[in-house]
């Protein structure tokens, strides 16, 4: 039995991420973690059940990479792109030809660019404004950030209590 490592924000900071981007990191990385070991090897089958009518593993694990993306768009100034919502359109759409594993590797990929971005930015910035949707909602670089690690997380507690469910 492999042993166990504590929770990723009490092993030290993540390689060059800025200290105050740190909690962002460790959350990232810790859904990451759980996310993997539980799906490993997760029925394809029980991908797109909806017990009690609640979101499917399948849905959380597409939705989590979404709203990174989304995310990271706003932080960077930016609007959403017709791709980027068209995905967000299609979140939770079940598909015979999408398994945990392609959806963990898509997740893992998008995960790695938020941790680049991460390095990359500088903590003077994270108090700039910026805006959130359509209706241009207030928020700030260190806002977008944190949510960003906040709503995986979030995302990431329900997709393992469903996946719990749907393999008991």
């Amino acid at each position: 039995m492999p042993e166990m490592q504590p929770e990723v924000w009490l092993r030290g900071p993540v390689e060059e991420v800025p200290a105050l981007l740190q909690p962002v990191a460790h959350a990232l990385l810790q859904a990451q973690e759980e996310l993997h070991a539980l799906l490993h090897d997760f029925p394809a089958e029980l991908l797109w059940t909806r017990p009690a009518g609640v979101a499917s593993v399948g849905f959380h694990l597409q939705h989590i990479a979404g709203v990174l993306d989304r995310l990271l768009t706003y932080a960077n100034g930016q609007t959403l792109s017709k791709q980027q919502l068209q995905y967000l359109v299609t979140e939770g759409t079940a598909s015979e030809n999408i398994t945990a594993a392609h959806l963990l590797h898509a997740l893992d990929q998008q995960i790695t660019h938020v941790l680049n971005i991460l390095k990359n930015t500088d903590e003077r910035i994270l108090t700039e404004a910026r805006t959130v949707g359509r209706s241009h909602l207030p928020s700030t670089v260190m806002g977008l950030l944190f949510h960003a690690a906040e709503h995986t997380m979030r995302h990431t507690g329900q997709l393992l209590v469903t996946a719990r469910v749907v393999l008991s």
